[in-house]
């Protein structure tokens, strides 16, 4: 059954003129959302100058994703120190994500901040912008192709070196047999961080490619796949959600295979506390979120552009294990780690 959670639609109203909107509704209800046209909903954040510049945040995340909260959350941040009108919109399809850069571009604002999981679908869009003298920056995913798409500043994690140093870190495990489960066919993204397992991985390695929006059926694959094969001893998962979930399905299929995964949420760093997760690897998200808005600010009232536009600004991978994962708890807690 695919369950894929329904895209936000993007406000066909100009953004300057919504956020102006939103700040007279926040003054009024202490609320700060912008209205689209299909009902759903973006958050808005305007600091104290109110009538600055236009942001638009597009990501191919899904409605409810803790990681994609977390990005929006720092995004959010950034914006209401700058005085920036901020507008958040996602669509897990390729399509629909390019759909919104381009209504962006129709609205003639002042910068985009997008993620580029389907790079070949961004292309297009992203020339559009660059030819309307809009600024638009990469996080997340595409670190790949970020130069060659055109953008001007990347914020993210090198999955292919994150990847790399998990298969290290399962080589000091002594990991023989490691199962790298991946949601969402053909994001680059997570493609990266396997083939990079793989490339230093000493033992048997195999990918597992799973529907991410219907989670019944990732657990229950999972499950399936290690009664049929109780020689793997480790399952990478590339969500913290799915981390929880590929853990559940371990517990299930009663093999012994350990758990890893990458990204943070409170839930997950309760689960490696209590040794259910091995470790985590934290790409930081709520730092990509951060600083890709700050950055179009940077390059708007100062020129800045961080990395020279030659190189990306790594936000990650840090691992997070039993021994530090402590440290990180509040910051999971509140939504920021």
């Amino acid at each position: 059954m695919n369950t894929r959670p329904p895209a936000h639609g993007f406000p066909r109203r100009p953004v300057r003129l919504a956020a102006l909107a939103a700040a007279v509704a926040l003054m009024a209800t202490g609320c700060s959302v912008f209205d689209t046209a299909d009902g759903s909903s973006d958050s808005g954040s305007a600091g104290a100058a109110g009538d600055g510049m236009s942001v638009v945040m597009v990501t191919h995340g899904g409605e409810g994703d803790i990681f994609w909260d977390r990005v929006k959350k720092g995004a959010e941040a950034a914006a209401a120190k700058d005085g920036i009108n901020l507008t958040y919109v996602s669509d897990a399809d390729p399509e629909g994500q390019a759909e919104l850069v381009r209504n962006a571009v129709r609205d003639k604002v002042d910068g985009i901040a997008l993620t580029l999981a389907k790079p070949q679908a961004m292309k297009g869009p992203v020339e559009e912008a660059r030819k309307a003298g809009i600024p638009v920056v990469g996080l997340n995913s595409g670190i790949d192709a970020w130069k060659s798409s055109g953008l001007l500043e990347y914020f993210g994690q090198d999955d292919g070196v994150a990847g790399q140093a998990v298969g290290n870190k399962l080589n000091e495990l002594k990991a023989k047999n490691a199962l790298c489960v991946i949601h969402e066919r053909g994001n680059v993204g997570l493609e990266a961080r396997c083939a990079g397992m793989r490339k230093t991985f000493d033992g048997k390695f195999e990918n597992l490619y799973v529907d991410g929006s219907d989670e019944r059926a990732v657990s229950g694959i999972v499950t399936a796949t290690l009664r049929q094969d109780p020689t793997i001893d480790e399952v990478v998962a590339n969500g913290a959600q799915y981390g929880l979930l590929v853990a559940e399905a371990a517990k299930k299929a009663n093999t012994g295979a350990r758990v890893a995964s990458f990204d943070l949420t409170e839930e997950l760093v309760g689960a490696v506390r209590g040794g259910d997760i091995q470790f985590a690897v934290d790409q930081q998200p709520y730092l990509q979120g951060y600083l890709s808005v700050d950055a179009l600010w940077l390059y708007r009232t100062n020129g800045n552009i961080s990395g020279g536009g030659v190189s990306p600004v790594l936000t990650g991978p840090a691992f997070v294990t039993k021994n530090n994962a402590a440290s990180v708890a509040e910051f999971a807690a509140n939504g920021t780690r």
